[in-house]
């Protein structure tokens, strides 16, 4: 098992080192208006296609009892026959952590999908981008849930495992944005 492990990233490496990469750094502009922090690193895998991950963390945005912290890994394949340029559609997941306090109910748990992005990637220099895009997908949640004057707010474990009151799933955006990226290289 290490050998084979050890194979894949000699392999890896040998195929980085072929040729020069583009990586390129973002942050969506949408999220830092509602004063959350965000960070994406996007890298050119192909002639037309690109893999990035971003993390957002945030801690009561505009004011509001929310703190959410997910990343969301993401493939694009993009349609000009230039990575980081012009029309795209994506494909990617999404994994997060939040509590969020809302007109007197609160919600802590974990939700996990995967959803569809399209979008647009408009050069603005020769290193500098505007990413317009929009997506959708499945979030599956697990989550405790209760009004704010309830002391469920503790940890309850039961048979080991963290006790919730409700799961389910929903169509949703998964992403919503317009991100300022900068290639690096």
């Amino acid at each position: 098992m290490k050998r084979l492990i050890w194979t894949i990233v000699v392999a890896a490496t040998g195929v980085v080192g072929a040729r020069a990469q583009m990586i390129a750094a973002s942050t969506d502009a949408l999220w830092l208006a509602t004063m959350s922090p965000n960070l994406g690193v996007e890298l050119v895998v192909g002639e037309r296609s690109t893999l990035g991950l971003n993390g957002l963390w945030t801690s009561k945005p505009l004011g509001k009892d929310i703190k959410i912290k997910a990343l969301q890994p993401e493939y694009r394949y993009f349609f000009s026959g230039r990575p980081m340029f012009r029309e795209f559609i994506g494909i990617g997941a999404i994994g997060a952590l939040y509590d969020i306090t809302w007109a007197g109910k609160v919600y802590d748990g974990t939700a996990v999908g995967a959803g569809l992005t399209f979008g647009y990637v408009l050069p603005l220099s020769r290193r500098l981008n505007i990413d317009f895009h929009a997506g959708f997908g499945m979030i599956f949640y697990r989550q405790k849930e209760y009004f704010t004057g309830d002391n469920y707010d503790k940890e309850y474990i039961i048979d080991g495992e963290l006790s919730t009151n409700a799961t389910g799933y929903y169509l949703l955006p998964t992403r919503i944005g317009i991100s300022l990226s900068y290639i690096l290289k």
